[in-house]
């Protein structure tokens, strides 16, 4: 695991897409690209940089969908398919070659099975996923995972999971968030040649210390990060104030 300090989440923003389109077009220099975004408010410097970046040609780019919701219809406010066709498709100036986004509304394991067989047909080269305040990585919250080969699970969330969507202003109240999600699996996050990992704000400090500094541990998700040669995680001076060396 890489670390990048930025002096705020702006320029956190700039350095990871940055980063992100070098290693985009490296791959597209071989053909086509294949790439894995994630949500939440974490990301919203990061796309918004991503999506301006010059040379790079989407209709080349095939996304997938990190997770999302049981049951959540896409109009809902919450929605990382909303989220995504808001803030990355509808901001691009081509068509992407596919978006396979997550439809959790109906038979969420028939949806994983679907996924699953998509991704495997399409090695990723990029992923651009964050860390949530209780450590997790996509929708795989404490105690994660780490051995499930499938690249798609149906998941429950836990309180401080739930906790933190509400704190960022998604849902009216912790009631409102759901308790069910699909998730991409660790070991198919951790396939991609690459991750970009983008964590900024004060109230992922501890999460982030304890993933880069602490033992990997499934108690702590994202400490799997470090095990990942080509994983590079972008901070601000916020999210790193607790690390004992930057």
């Amino acid at each position: 695991m890489h670390l990048n300090i930025a002096e705020n989440k702006q320029e956190l923003g700039r350095r990871a897409a940055s980063l992100g389109a070098s290693l985009l077009l490296e791959a597209l220099s071989r053909g086509r690209a294949n790439i894995i975004l994630a949500t939440g408010a974490s990301q919203f410097e990061m796309l918004g940089e991503l999506v301006e970046q010059p040379d790079i040609d989407w209709s080349r780019v095939t996304v997938f969908h990190l997770d999302e919701y049981a049951g959540m219809s896409m109009s809902h406010p919450a929605s990382f398919r909303k989220y995504l066709q808001e803030r990355f498709v509808d901001a691009l100036k081509q068509p992407l070659a596919a978006f396979h986004y997550i439809n959790a509304e109906g038979d969420c394991q028939a949806e994983c099975a679907r996924l699953g067989a998509l991704i495997q047909q399409h090695p990723i080269d990029v992923a651009f996923i964050g860390i949530g305040e209780n450590g997790h990585l996509a929708f795989n919250d404490p105690p994660a995972d780490f051995e499930t080969e499938a690249p798609y699970l149906v998941v429950e969330l836990d309180e401080a999971c739930r906790r933190q969507q509400a704190g960022e202003g998604w849902f009216p109240t912790l009631d409102h968030v759901p308790t069910k999600a699909i998730s991409m699996s660790i070991k198919q996050i951790l396939k991609s040649n690459a991750i970009i990992c983008s964590v900024p704000d004060e109230r992922k400090a501890a999460a982030v210390k304890n993933a880069v500094e602490g033992p990997v541990t499934n108690e702590v998700p994202a400490s799997i990060l470090q095990t990942h040669p080509q994983a590079t995680l972008f901070l601000d001076s916020q999210s790193a104030s607790l690390l004992s060396r930057t």
